[in-house]
């Protein structure tokens, strides 16, 4: 599925919402490792943007994004609406990323 059939609204600009296949979600579990959590604490101390933990939490946003998109592919969908992202820390260090969203088929809106 595209990036381009994604939308955090209920519609999609040009396309008609032709069925809803139900709520697809991509799940990530993700947890520093103790090298990575040593150059962040580093990074601290001369303050700014902590670029370590940025680049893992962009990193853990885009993988749940492609297993929502994969789930939907599965469900027969060309597109998700209504996409959110959730996070939970699970324990000290361990974080759940959720990005969830409805599953549709859309088709290109007459003229």
């Amino acid at each position: 599925m595209k990036h381009n059939m994604t939308t955090t609204a209920f519609t999609l600009d040009g396309y008609r919402i032709v069925e809803t296949k139900g709520i697809v979600r991509g799940v990530i579990v993700r947890s520093r490792s103790v090298v990575g959590t040593i150059g962040a604490s580093l990074q601290t101390l001369v303050g700014g943007n902590i670029s370590l933990f940025t680049e893992l939490c962009e990193r853990t946003r885009e993988d749940a994004f492609q297993l929502m998109l994969d789930h939907a592919g599965q469900h027969g969908a060309n597109a998700v609406i209504g996409v959110r992202y959730d996070a939970t820390e699970v324990m000290g260090g361990v974080t759940e990323v959720l990005c969830y969203g409805t599953a549709v088929v859309v088709t290109p809106s007459q003229p």
